[in-house]
């Protein structure tokens, strides 16, 4: 169930850093009063599921959930990292269900859903670090509707990346789409910010393993790699374009920019707000390096409209 604001200090208290000013007009926050919201919510909390929607308090949840649309928490509520910008609390796992695959799978039949994106928290306590829920996830809701659109955003299973990638692979592989359809999975991994910021921002991460498990994601047949980064936490422009330069070299197909938003005093401070032209500005360079499907924009989150399938026009901050 969603962590309430003050329910726990992150491992890192950066509360006595302020954040850059006041937010800005172009960033809005609402829930959307469309009654399909209160649909959305039933489907998820009846099956007594996580969304990374609730734990990660996106400003996204109204028009995604009025949508009919949500992006489920695999594994728990508990994750083994600190990162220092996520609101999702840090502590040992003492929960895991077998059954959870079916209850998602269901959740997502029962919405009527064509697309789903499915996430989990970091288990590094686990020996595959969650790969075998997020296979048996895949093959739960393709049994249901085997056309249903599968978006994976995974950890960096440090503990076994191989075993993950092959686990994975192999539950992909059951069951083939047609030529003419989609890929078969989306394989999402956020790199999240730049090199330089990893150790405060990404404790127990690193950039490196990270753009592997995106290579390695990349090079699986039918299989389109995606990655996001978070701006305003003091990254330079040379530096966005660095990192969009090697995820296209790792194979990286879709790329997800948006404005990181500190979501409570404890967590890292907000250091610029990102002005709506410079995210049209990355866009651009994003289309320049061949990144087919491109979302940038303020309030936009990795998983933000990500069953929609794009041309070559550039898709900017109204995204």
């Amino acid at each position: 169930m969603p962590q309430s604001p003050e329910r726990f200090i992150p491992v890192f208290d950066h509360s006595h850093r302020p954040n850059a000013g006041r937010m800005p007009e172009w960033i809005r926050l609402n829930l959307d009063a469309d009654p399909r919201y209160a649909d959305t919510a039933r489907a998820v909390h009846e099956q007594g599921l996580n969304t990374v929607c609730e734990e990660a308090r996106c400003p996204n949840r109204g028009e995604c959930w009025a949508r009919g649309t949500a992006t489920f928490m695999l594994l728990g509520e508990t994750c083994t990292r600190a990162c220092g910008f996520c609101s999702v609390q840090t502590g040992r796992p003492d929960w895991f269900d077998n059954d959870e695959p079916r209850r998602v799978a269901e959740a997502a039949t029962a919405m009527g859903l064509d697309y789903i994106v499915l996430t989990s928290v970091n288990r590094d306590d686990m020996a595959d670090g969650g790969a075998g829920i997020f296979a048996e996830t895949l093959r739960e809701v393709r049994r249901r509707d085997a056309r249903m659109g599968v978006e994976f955003l995974t950890p960096d299973f440090q503990q076994d990346m191989d075993g993950a990638v092959d686990g994975i692979a192999a539950a992909a592989a059951e069951f083939p789409l047609a030529e003419s359809e989609p890929a078969d999975l989306v394989w999402g991994h956020n790199v999240e910010t730049v090199p330089s910021l990893y150790r405060e921002v990404r404790k127990g991460s690193r950039y490196e393993r990270s753009l592997e498990l995106l290579e390695r994601a990349a090079a699986l047949p039918r299989v389109e790699a995606k990655s996001a980064l978070m701006l305003g936490m003091g990254e330079t422009a040379d530096e966005v374009a660095g990192v969009l330069r090697d995820l296209r070299a790792c194979g990286v197909e879709r790329i997800a920019l948006g404005q990181y938003l500190r979501p409570t005093r404890y967590h890292l401070p907000v250091k610029e707000y990102v002005s709506p032209e410079q995210f049209d500005e990355y866009a651009a360079i994003a289309r320049e390096l061949g990144f087919g499907w491109v979302k940038a924009g303020p309030l936009v989150r990795s998983s933000y409209h990500a069953e929609e399938r794009q041309d070559h026009a550039i898709e900017g901050a109204s995204a």
